[in-house]
């Protein structure tokens, strides 16, 4: 299964060959640990990184329902599916992205730019739907006291824990992704940064047992995120598309309002009025004062970060904009007083097919005699 063109061949184990075959060499490996459910010897360890783990069996009116906490052994399902996620980038890389950029033509910089919008505008695509699959079949859409009560929220369902490993595996497969796309270094530093914000959010909202909280803010998150980047790979392929970018501006800071709100609202509010705040490692509970401030601190932090670039960037787009207009009229009335000083320099007029001076003079040139 070959996921590039090979035109040339490189020695094994070379830098150049890790690049080109990084998505072979991952297929293998999750070929492999398949191969180990079929033997008895081998199946419990394959499980491990298949299955998540740490299920237990509660009794509840609808009957026996399994639901699941976090553990140590999340590191190799997370790796597992990190596998995964490396093989769908190159899919949809080699089958969509690439056959796109063949027929637009684009720069090497509006290339790179256009591959990052569309595979992450897959992957929000998909997240956000099934983040709101998950909001609505857990029931926090209609009831949205259930994000903060009964805190903790130690069990999980199938579907909660399963989401948020495959959104730790996405983001973590994105820094060794930075090396096999060959991300300009320019671009490193900015990547960087939202993949390390995703990664820490996620992580808190995981292991501090604010999963609820979690899934509706990484939903609204997903769906502005997922505007922009429409956005760009419109303007990609018709640079007269501006109204999306607009309709996205709007998009973004309502996105930051309601997040803000609900997060004072669950966590200022509701987590503050529960009756259980001691920390408690065992049970899992970590609604104390102080957590709840470092919370709070740490998303207010991001949000007004991400609204200070947001202005600063219309800011500075809007100022190019006025200096783009100035320097267009500048440049319209200088050809305007040009025109204007060539007529008025003229050395006479056409009157009946005739040349008549301006003066009365006749405009052909005196012969000067020779002494």
């Amino acid at each position: 299964m070959a996921f590039r063109r090979r035109n040339k061949s490189y020695p094994f184990f070379s830098q150049e060959f890790l690049i080109q075959n990084h998505a072979d060499i991952v297929f293998s490996l999750v070929i492999f640990i398949l191969i180990g459910l079929m033997f008895e010897t081998t199946a419990k360890t394959a499980i491990l990184f298949i299955q998540p783990q740490y299920n237990i069996s509660l009794m509840s009116a609808d009957g026996e329902v399994t639901l699941y906490h976090y553990g140590w052994k999340d590191c190799a399902t997370v790796l597992f599916y990190l596998c995964i996620t490396i093989i769908l980038h190159a899919v949809v890389q080699e089958y969509v992205l690439d056959k796109v950029n063949r027929r637009l033509h684009l720069s090497k910089s509006k290339n790179t730019k256009f591959n990052e919008s569309g595979q992450l505008c897959v992957f929000y695509l998909v997240s956000s739907v099934w983040s709101l699959y998950v909001i609505t079949t857990e029931g926090h859409l209609l009831h949205p006291s259930s994000l903060w009560e009964n805190y903790p929220h130690v069990h999980l369902r199938f579907q909660v824990k399963f989401f948020y490993l495959t959104q730790l595996a996405y983001w973590i497969h994105a820094l060794p992704e930075l090396y096999f796309q060959k991300v300009r270094k320019e671009e490193i530093p900015r990547q960087l940064q939202y993949i390390s914000l995703y990664l820490l959010h996620i992580l808190a909202a995981y292991l501090l047992n604010l999963t609820r909280v979690g899934l509706v803010l990484l939903f609204l998150q997903y769906l502005s995120e997922m505007g922009f980047h429409l956005s760009r790979l419109f303007y990609f392929i018709d640079e007269n598309h501006h109204k999306m970018f607009e309709m996205w501006s709007v998009g973004f800071v309502l996105t930051r309002m309601i997040t803000l709100t609900l997060m004072f609202l669950a966590v200022g509010f509701g987590l503050a009025r529960s009756e259980n705040q001691t920390l408690d490692l065992e049970t899992g509970n970590f609604n104390t004062l102080s957590i709840r401030l470092l919370v709070l601190s740490v998303v207010c932090f991001t949000q007004s970060w991400l609204l200070w670039k947001f202005f600063r960037f219309q800011l500075s787009r809007t100022r190019e904009l006025r200096l783009e207009q100035a320097a267009r009229k500048r440049a319209a009335a200088k050809q305007q007083m040009q025109r204007t000083v060539k007529r008025d320099t003229a050395v006479g007029h056409h009157e009946n097919g005739l040349l008549k001076a301006e003066n009365g003079t006749s405009p052909r040139l005196k012969k000067i005699k020779t002494p």
